[in-house]
């Protein structure tokens, strides 16, 4: 498991602020908002990301019957605090077998979303026709906050994205069939504004999409 922040956009090293910058920078992309080091799904791993996020939490909930939280990743460090986040969870698929969801909410051009959706980023915006209806609906924070599928993803996913409390939301999902998922109107907690409940949430193994998608 890696020790040390990486790019959020590519998985690349990058170096700290120093004398000739203020910002973490990457090789290939420049400045960017770091991936800080992903350790095992617990509350305690997860009220960690929480506390520091600058931008939702999103995780389902109540969670679907049978589904447990199996991972959580924040981009950014102590200085600017969390500007993206990730939270994975896994469990029965609709049509059988085993289903994994990545939740990210991010800033513009962080490129986490991207990472996880498989294409090109930075952002979802010229992956996503908007002028057709939305594939998909979920309750974000009590908003209903339409999704459209991102095209160009790879065969093995369903990834949909779309903007709640004015930042990028992107939904992806493994296999592409338990994309059929994200018809039933998921409803999702900002995570920051959860109470006491956040104790009782279900934790499993720590899933290897969260590490390396």
């Amino acid at each position: 498991m890696r020790g040390e922040p990486s790019c959020p956009k590519c998985g690349g090293r990058v170096r700290a602020p120093g004398l000739f910058a203020d910002s973490w920078q990457c090789d290939v992309h420049g400045p960017v908002h770091p991936l800080q080091p992903v350790i095992p799904p617990s509350v305690e791993a997860l009220s960690v990301v929480v506390h520091r996020a600058q931008v939702p939490v999103w995780m389902p909930w109540p969670l679907p019957v049978g589904w447990l939280f199996t991972g959580v990743a924040s981009a950014g460090d102590d200085r600017t605090g969390g500007r993206a986040t990730a939270v994975a969870c896994s469990g029965p698929g609709p049509l059988g077998g085993m289903g994994e969801l990545i939740l990210v909410a991010e800033e513009l051009g962080v490129g986490l979303g991207a990472r996880y959706a498989g294409i090109e980023g930075p952002d979802p915006g010229p992956y996503l026709n908007v002028e057709k209806p939305p594939q998909a609906k979920v309750l974000a924070a009590g908003r209903p906050t339409p999704l459209w599928l991102v095209a160009g993803t790879p065969d093995d996913r369903a990834v949909f994205a779309g903007e709640a409390r004015g930042l990028w939301l992107w939904a992806v999902v493994w296999p592409e069939q338990s994309g059929l998922l994200m018809y039933d109107e998921l409803v999702l907690t900002d995570l920051r504004e959860a109470g006491a409940e956040m104790d009782l949430l279900p934790c499993g193994a720590l899933t290897p999409r969260i590490l390396s998608p």
